[in-house]
């Protein structure tokens, strides 16, 4: 299977359930972000809006990326940048293009994004989380929030007792990382899981 084929095999499956279960997503992945968030209002995602700067789309690259729009509890809008970063090996530029897409929401749409990004390559000592520079005049400094699924094999049992979607996906794509070359034993969690996400 191809890199490309590869890629967009996976990432579908993390689009479909962010948008299914969003709330859900923040609150297991993010929740000091979601405590901010007014859930009784309903949260729209911006994917027109990301097109327009994700110039990485019209190269045929493709990440499972949300541009969303949520309401804090005081009643300001906010806006959410979900990266889902699935190549299986690490990248240099990461921090950089997380800046990147950042800075270009900010100057299209006159917006601050929250950024954050959900890592799940193999590499445990991969864990970009800033991007910065540093002259005798001009810094920069740019911090974004990110979760590794490889720190849940730790919490292996507390996964299983949870009744959260999010524990089923992490159980399922560290499976899924663990049995690359296992069919056999990667059929029979497929199915486990398969039925438990039923």
């Amino acid at each position: 299977m191809s890199e490309e084929r590869e890629r967009a095999d996976n990432d579908s499956p993390w689009k479909e359930i962010l948008e299914a279960y969003f709330p859900q997503a923040m609150q297991f992945f993010f929740p000091q972000t979601a405590a901010l968030i007014n859930w009784e209002r309903p949260h729209e995602f911006l994917d027109k809006e990301f097109q327009q700067i994700d110039r990485e789309a019209e190269l045929g690259r493709r990440y499972a990326d949300k541009l969303v729009k949520v309401w804090k509890i005081r009643g300001e809008e906010i806006w959410l940048l979900i990266h889902v970063e699935i190549q299986a090996k690490s990248e240099d530029n990461f921090a950089q293009r997380m800046f990147s897409y950042n800075l270009r929401i900010f100057d299209k749409f006159a917006k601050p994004a929250i950024s954050l990004a959900i890592l799940c390559d193999a590499d445990w000592t991969w864990r970009p989380n800033q991007y910065s520079y540093n002259y005798p005049d001009c810094g920069l400094h740019f911090r974004f929030g990110t979760v590794k699924l490889l720190d849940y094999q730790n919490r292996w049992t507390e996964l299983e007792k949870s009744d959260d979607p999010f524990a089923t996906v992490v159980m399922a794509h560290l499976k899924t990382q663990q049995t690359t070359k296992q069919l056999g034993e990667r059929k029979t969690w497929k199915f486990k899981f398969n039925l438990a996400i039923v």
